[in-house]
């Protein structure tokens, strides 16, 4: 996505200080009614990892993660994460927590590859959350089921904002609609990704789809995903692959669909197994999540990333998620956004 300035843009909330103000209601309100729908207690988590143990993210495989030396552990390296899909699972393992209850957590990460737009920045901050599952629930319904309980809370988040700031009006859809990766090639094949995606959205206004990172029948891909952590390569009911995929709604502002999660069940032993091979990286196996997953130490989980300045930038009619947090930005676009009315803070 280039930046995009939309026309006639203005600041629902009139001053910086009561945007302020709705971000930390938006925070407060939406992880009690995330927290209350999923059944998670909220934990303490890292910034950063120590590298070669496999507990970072890898994202798509090519993304940079920021590393350093730590002189009092022998210069050994450590890097700041970029997301925590798996050392959430070590943690569920540590706490003993059991099926049906899961962790949530502020996570704070820095992607310094990410090309920087209205919803890309360098500074990441989402709640992550991971859910202990039974191996019977590894299937569509419970995946389904649990986005439902998800977009549950974003809408009534959106409705509780509405009560304390009445010039935020709901306009979320009932329910979410649900779609595969492969499914959504079919109905747009002379369309990319992108444009399926806000061809999707523009007409159901929330959807979920489902699949991503597990190859369609074109050769593509919808989307890059790790192969360590989201499943996408198991058999589903519908016939398709994959027990994973991302939340989006449709942006008014932005006239285009908007990612606020990715997520999934994650792999056990033979997704994970059959997904390092497909993506030729058995070398992982002998890591350290990736030992302990295969042994069997770790438990079945569902968990996922919801991202705290893009919800915040969706729920309170934002143009640009620079006016909901506080990061780095080329001067040319703090330009640009000043120009057209979009205060970055």
């Amino acid at each position: 996505m280039s930046l995009i300035l939309p026309a006639g843009y203005r600041n629902l909330l009139g001053t910086v200080e009561n945007t302020e103000k709705a971000i930390k209601s938006v925070k407060d309100m939406f992880q009690v009614n995330l927290s209350a729908q999923l059944a998670l207690l909220r934990v303490t988590a890292p910034m950063v990892v120590l590298s070669g143990t496999g507990l970072n993210d890898d994202l798509n495989g090519v993304e940079r993660p920021v590393s350093f030396p730590i002189r009092s552990m022998d210069e050994r390296k450590a890097e700041v994460v970029h997301s925590l899909a798996k050392w959430k699972r070590v943690k569920l393992a540590e706490l003993g927590i059991g099926p049906g209850r899961g962790i949530y957590t502020d996570m704070n990460a820095l992607r310094p590859d990410e090309d920087l737009d209205n919803i890309h920045s360098i500074y990441v901050d989402q709640w992550d959350w991971e859910k202990v599952i039974r191996p019977e629930d590894r299937n569509l319904a419970f995946l389904k089921k649990t986005v439902r309980r998800i977009y549950e809370a974003v809408k009534v988040t959106e409705n509780k904002l509405y009560v304390e700031f009445p010039q935020i009006v709901p306009q979320l859809p009932e329910e979410i609609h649900f779609i595969h990766a492969e499914e959504l090639l079919q109905r747009y094949p002379s369309l990319t990704p992108k444009e399926r995606e806000n061809a999707i959205t523009r007409q159901y206004g929330a959807v979920f789809i489902i699949g991503i990172g597990g190859k369609l029948s074109d050769g593509t891909v919808h989307d890059g995903r790790a192969a360590d952590y989201d499943d996408w390569s198991t058999p589903n009911e519908d016939g398709y692959t994959g027990l994973n995929g991302d939340i989006l709604l449709w942006n008014d502002i932005l006239g285009a669909a908007f990612e606020i999660s990715s997520m999934g069940i994650r792999v056990d032993a033979a997704a994970l197994d059959r997904q390092l091979t497909l993506r030729g990286q058995q070398w992982k196996k002998d890591l350290y999540f990736h030992k302990r997953l295969l042994e069997g130490s770790l438990p079945q989980t569902i968990g996922g990333g919801i991202g705290q300045s893009r919800l915040c930038m969706f729920l309170l009619r934002k143009a640009h998620i620079g006016e909901i947090q506080s990061a780095i930005w080329p001067d040319d676009m703090v330009r640009r956004c000043h120009a057209a009315g979009i205060e970055i803070v």
